[in-house]
């Protein structure tokens, strides 16, 4: 009599052959797969009889979980709903900068593959990188045999270098380290351009994104990606949707690179004054501008005395691009368009010295 084993039998037998602290990967590079596969199809075979194609969210959070605890304190809340996880692999479509089999995908905290597994159906190339040590084990596991397609590097994503070429950035990432991660990706993206950017975040951070939450959910996050961005929001996610599930709802947004000219004269400027205002948004903009920002000599051609002769011209002159008395107004009540005008009087300023 023939026994035929399924899916998730096969993958409960083989992660049951290695031990719990077995070692497998390789810190700061890519975790290297036994098998090489062809390349006839993006769901391609796995060894031990598994395709890709049957494989599933649930499976693959239920494989890891059942060797750890996830930790809230690394941002672990795994992405479970199909309809999620399809919908963060084709939003990029709505732009016609789809994933396909010429793409190269960076996926920051991949966990159990619940993502990494819809992204490598597509035949894209991918690289992940992940800080849990047995998340990492348990991602060779799942996917043996497709090294020439998947990269997994036990690495901190903050603190390792990412690939030059890669095209697309799709990711469930932690919360806690949304901030720096977006910092991250615009660096990156000032040397070597993304297609698209798309990510899993909190709900009340994906309003600071796209400042479409009313003028409080304008702010210096939102300003500075509107510099190299069009921001478009998806779908609205439940926490039942993760596991274990946030206490927060999430969304998914995306970021499409800007054509055309920059929307800024000096970047640094235009960050370092954003950030100075809304440090304190309930003050007027005469009072927040009458002390220079911290840091301003870092700046060339900036300091103290400097501000304050700029400040001067400021208050007594029309500025273009800005409404008759702006100076009243506090940074919530300042329109978008009137940061940039703002700060390239400021640039003008200089450079008249």
């Amino acid at each position: 009599m023939v026994r035929f084993w399924s899916n998730r039998q096969i993958l409960r037998h083989r992660f049951s052959q290695a031990p719990r602290g077995e070692i497998c990967w390789r810190d700061a590079g890519p975790f290297r797969i036994s098998k090489s596969v062809g390349t006839s199809s993006p769901l391609r075979d796995l060894e031990g009889g598994i395709f890709l194609e049957n494989l599933d969210a649930r499976m693959l959070v239920d494989l890891l979980r059942d060797r750890i605890s996830p930790d809230r304190n690394l941002g672990q809340h795994f992405i479970l709903d199909e309809k999620v996880i399809f919908e963060a692999v084709s939003m990029c479509n709505d732009i016609d900068r789809e994933v396909t089999e010429e793409s190269h995908v960076l996926e920051i905290g991949p966990g159990p593959g619940s993502l990494t597994l819809e992204l490598l159906k597509t035949g894209a190339r991918v690289t992940a990188l992940e800080i849990d040590q047995q998340a990492v084990i348990h991602l060779g596991r799942v996917f043996t045999g497709l090294e020439q397609r998947l990269s997994v590097f036990h690495v901190d994503a903050l603190l390792a270098e990412w690939p030059k070429d890669i095209t697309h950035v799709i990711a469930n990432i932690p919360y806690g380290i949304s901030s720096p991660i977006l910092d991250r990706i615009q660096t990156h993206h000032q040397k070597n351009p993304f297609e698209a950017v798309v990510l899993l975040v909190q709900e009340e951070f994906s309003e600071r994104m796209s400042m479409n939450g009313g003028p409080r959910s304008i702010g210096p996050l939102g300003l500075s990606l509107w510099m190299d961005f069009d921001i478009h929001t998806g779908s609205k996610v439940h926490p039942g949707a993760f596991s274990p599930p946030p206490r927060v709802n999430s969304r998914l947004i995306m970021l499409e690179p800007r054509n055309g000219e920059p929307r800024v004269t000096d970047r640094r400027l235009f960050k370092m004054i954003t950030k100075h205002c809304f440090a304190n948004r309930r003050r007027k903009m005469r009072t927040l501008l009458s002390k220079p920002p911290k840091r301003i000599s870092r700046i060339k051609g900036w300091h103290k005395s400097r501000w304050e002769e700029a400040i001067v011209q400021v208050s007594s002159n029309p500025v273009d691009g800005m409404r008759d008395g702006w100076l009243e107004f506090r940074p919530d009540d300042l329109l978008i368009e009137e940061w940039p005008s703002l700060c390239d009087y400021f640039c003008s300023l200089n450079q008249e010295n």
